[in-house]
């Protein structure tokens, strides 16, 4: 929990406080720590229901891409060398990769 929430708090400061922040039922987000955290600044946390991966696709889709395409595929020697490469992955995920559904153009 305190480590979600020490991220969560670093995207709040880069983007702005959510009104909701929709999560599965995960030990770290179920956590008094986390509630307690979320009511102090006002945010909702909306659960998806037990078993039902697809009521938070993106996120699910978001972490099968990330096991799928790098992470099963590379040897890692430090926490910084994911870090780097997960950025320059998201990168251009976001910005280089023609997206179908979109046309060809990319997500960006």
């Amino acid at each position: 929990s305190e480590r979600v929430i020490r991220s969560l708090d670093r995207i709040i400061e880069w983007r702005g406080k959510p009104q909701v922040i929709r999560c599965d039922n995960g030990p770290e987000y179920i956590s008094a720590v986390t509630l307690a955290w979320a009511a102090k600044r006002d945010i909702r946390i909306d659960f998806i229901q037990p078993g039902q991966p697809q009521q938070n696709a993106y996120v699910e889709r978001y972490n099968r891409t990330v096991r799928y395409d790098w992470l099963a595929h590379h040897l890692f020697e430090t926490l910084e060398d994911i870090q780097d490469f997960a950025t320059r992955w998201l990168w251009t995920y976001n910005h280089d990769r023609p997206n179908m559904a979109l046309g060809g153009i990319t997500p960006k």
